[in-house]
């Protein structure tokens, strides 16, 4: 009989979607476990095989606790706002929702092809009113507590877009989707100030479960700095100072130029004529970097003097002021004071414009030389007048002190974090439910009876060029007249992408209530999150605003946990060929030709067989079929070629009981640790075992349907209703007892102890036989069953043995003569 895999499996998901088998069951009094994925954004390209890897290892998980007895939320939805689907609307005229909706769709039968045991109750799209009405309600909670404001600020422009994008939307200077320029400049965006959380953001990241590269992304990302600001005055402007913040204020007597980010505000007014036009086209070359480019530490240093001179607060001196791209507007003050002799970046800087290096931490080295290359190590202050003799901790606390005394400077602390830049000039977003007056000066938030604040129909998608969205032509959906006559106007950016992925995994729990994001007692049941399994790439972004929000919403009393995701898993990619699968490599595998040809209990197994989850793994065809046979041959252990149990009740031997007993054990811990390849090792180990032995005890084997059920659902579920419940019930019944809700099998200790080995038995080195004995058999057990070993025994025969070595457990050696 050949494995019928397509008919089998389109047959058991019929069944789990009539009986609706995965809904998740609300009974507080059953210990929880929420399995959640990063949830998909539904691409017209759809899935490839590389995407149902974090989603496989998330069912299984989700089937062994269900069958551990557990209430389970494994849920699913769509991340439906962006601007693929907007690029799509603007090429061809169609609303955006259409592609989307038609992207949804194919998405979900490609996942109800897997066999995923999602709980589709609860599905949810993040562009639906329904939905955006609470991330809505969420940003006017943002906007009362202060945490969202307007202001001028640089950002991400692409011209062929006609909108700001995100920095991770920004490749190499130019735009992700369509590879068009993108530049820096400067304009008015909704922020929200994830910098109040920055404390709480560093600290939380010690009382959750996550993998240590992704914390320390985080860490770096938010990175804390204590240190002090200091206040130099410019020469010639005698109102105008620049601030600057450095954790080495013990190093200020060393300080002998500054550089300002070529955006600073004060660079045009304090420019000399000469400096004009070197610093207008440096400043112009800047715009066309991304931070990340400008903060590469390796590329070669740049910039340009203003011609203006500030003065260092503690002697006076005058030091150059320079602008270099490595310095950022938006971090700290925008302004650094360089101390060449300490810092290898401005000695780098200062060594190739030829400034000063006045060294002020001596090196215990007396050779060293300052002037090819920086002195890094704490020591002793030189050369710093009042600060002489004193080791760097204790300089750093008595400059901050005069700082302080002098009025020209404090001691602070500053995060590298900076606030989230949540405005868009799109129309495939969440409208920001704000009103303004003629001016556009907000006036205020929108109330939660005035949501959803819904998308109006447009007739082009086309942003405007000048910065603004598709919104502001609708002027009867802009324009409203309040109680008193006066004219009103609609915010008419939208909201990132980020913003309806930053709550979603609370939605879940309760997605149709009309009155709150959810209910708090059901919050408080399944939060956190137990297992949360995606990509690394979203280590600052997704994870951390999600993070951010679930605390905004904890201070505000309604959420009842302030981390979101208790255990962080990040699955390895598939690559093909040595390269990521993707649509623009032309490389990608569709799931749904695997399925077809192999089913989907062969993807999901090869996938889980691959190798460890968290690793990065080689697509490879031959070893997806090599899987294929195995599962072929499970069914073939179990079935006749007429499709009817082969079971039976003949007492299974010790050897049976104790190979299913490990395996119990093995596959019980594996899938808790999320060791999934070393499983299904452990699975093939029981059926050669079983196939051996030629057992066919139906107890023995109704256990190893129930292990291989989270693995290969669609397989376990017809050789279960084949040899368990022997069609004695169909289906299609009220009552019928599926393998995907048996209660997982328990392991007796006992039977997984090895009380018997086999030992290689050697005759003047050389091996001759195995014999099987008890663990820590003495050497007299042991020499008598090897003579009873034919082969030895032949060997030995009229010889005298002079020699006998015994290795308990492990080998016998005799040396004949």
């Amino acid at each position: 009989m050949s494995y019928q895999h397509k008919e089998l499996e389109q047959n058991w998901q019929k069944h789990w979607k009539n009986k609706n088998i995965f809904k998740t069951i609300e009974d507080a009094s059953k210990p929880k476990f929420y399995a959640l994925d990063m949830f998909p954004y539904p691409s017209a390209a759809g899935l490839h095989v590389g995407h149902p890897m974090g989603y496989t290892a998330t069912d299984i998980v989700a089937r062994y606790y269900r069958m551990k007895g557990y209430n389970v939320l494994h849920p699913i939805g769509w991340d439906a706002f962006g601007l693929p689907a907007e690029q799509h609307a603007i090429d061809t005229g169609e609303h955006p929702s259409k592609l989307t909706y038609r992207s949804i769709n194919n998405f979900k039968n490609q996942l109800q092809n897997l066999g995923f045991s999602y709980d589709w109750d609860k599905e949810i799209a993040t562009c639906h009113p329904k939905y955006y009405h609470w991330t809505q309600w969420i940003f006017s909670l943002l906007y009362k507590k202060g945490l969202a404001y307007q202001a001028e600020v640089f950002v991400n422009w692409c011209p062929a877009l006609k909108t700001v994008l995100a920095n991770e939307e920004v490749v190499d200077g130019k735009s992700e989707r369509g590879n068009h320029p993108v530049y820096r400049v400067a304009m008015k965006q909704w922020m929200l100030k994830i910098t109040a959380y920055a404390e709480r953001l560093l600290e939380d990241l010690n009382k959750i479960d996550w993998p240590e590269s992704t914390k320390e992304i985080q860490r770096n990302w938010i990175k804390k700095s204590v240190g002090a600001k200091i206040k130099f005055s410019v020469k010639n402007y005698e109102t105008e100072q620049i601030e600057v913040f450095t954790t080495r204020p013990d190093t200020l007597f060393g300080a002998t130029y500054m550089v300002l980010a070529p955006e600073h505000p004060l660079v045009e007014k304090i420019t000399t004529q000469e400096q004009l036009s070197k610093v207008t086209e440096y400043r112009e070359v800047t715009s066309r970097k991304s931070d990340l480019d400008r903060t590469e530490l390796n590329k070669e240093k740049s910039g340009v003097f203003t011609g203006a001179f500030a003065i260092n607060p503690v002697n006076g001196q005058e030091v150059q002021i320079w602008i270099s791209d490595y310095v950022l507007m938006g971090y700290g003050t925008g302004a650094i004071m360089a101390v060449p002799a300490h810092d290898s970046r401005d000695h780098e800087f200062a060594k190739k414009f030829g400034l000063k290096i006045q060294q002020v931490i001596a090196s215990p080295n007396k050779d060293f030389n300052i002037e090819k290359e920086a002195y890094t190590e704490d020591g002793e202050i030189i050369n710093s007048e009042f600060l002489n003799g004193l080791l760097v901790d204790a300089a750093k606390d008595k400059i901050t002190e005069y700082l302080e005394n002098k009025k020209i400077g404090e001691k602070s602390i500053t995060y590298k974090l900076r606030d989230w830049i949540f405005s868009r000039q799109r129309y495939w977003g969440e409208p920001i439910p704000v009103l303004k007056d003629s001016k556009g000066n907000v006036i205020r938030a929108f109330e939660e009876n005035e949501l959803p604040l819904t998308l109006p129909e447009v007739s082009s998608y086309e942003p405007t060029g000048d910065g603004k969205s598709p919104l502001s032509a609708i002027t009867n959906w802009v324009q409203r007249k309040n109680k008193n006559g006066e004219l009103e106007f609609v915010e008419t950016d939208t909201m990132p992408g980020s913003a309806g992925s930053s709550w979603y995994f609370l939605r879940y729990i309760d997605p149709f209530n009309n009155k709150c994001i959810g209910d708090y007692e059901k919050l408080k049941y399944w939060m956190p999150v137990d297992l949360y399994i995606g990509g690394q790439e979203h280590a600052v972004g997704h994870l951390l605003y999600a993070r951010f929000w679930t605390k905004v919403l904890y201070d505000a009393g309604v959420c009842p946990v302030d981390e979101p995701f208790q255990k962080l898993v990040h699955q390895g990619m598939i690559c093909k060929d040595g390269a990521k699968m993707s649509k623009s490599k032309g490389n990608g595998i569709n799931p749904d030709d695997v399925i077809h040809q192999y089913g989907a209990d062969s993807l999901r197994v090869y996938e889980m067989f691959m190798g460890p989850l968290t690793q990065t793994k080689e697509w490879d065809d031959s070893n997806l079929a090599g899987v294929h046979r195995f599962l072929s041959r499970v069914e073939r252990f179990f079935l006749s070629d007429n499709g009817k149990s082969l079971l039976n009740d003949e007492p299974a031997t010790q050897q049976d009981l104790k190979i299913l007993h490990k395996t119990i054990k093995k596959v019980t811990e594996d899938i808790e640790n999320l060791s999934f390849n070393t499983s299904i090792a452990q699975m093939m180990i029981f059926l050669n075992s079983v196939a051996e032995s030629q057992c066919k005890n139906k107890e023995v084997l109704t256990q190893f349907i129930k292990i291989l059920s989270p693995f290969a659902p669609h397989l376990a579920e017809e050789l279960w209703y084949k040899c368990v419940v022997e069609e004695k019930i169909s289906p299609q019944d009220k009552n019928y007892p599926f393998a995907s809700l048996a209660e997982w099998p328990k392991y007796n200790p006992e039977l997984t102890i090895d009380n018997e080995v086999k030992i290689g038995v050697q005759v003047n080195g050389k091996h001759r036989g195995e014999i099987s004995i008890a663990m820590n058999a003495s050497q007299e057990e042991a020499v008598a069953a090897a003579m009873e070993n034919v082969n030895v025994k032949a060997t030995i025969e009229g010889k005298i043995i002079r020699k006998t070595i015994y290795v308990a457990n492990r080998i016998l050696n005799f040396v004949v003569g």
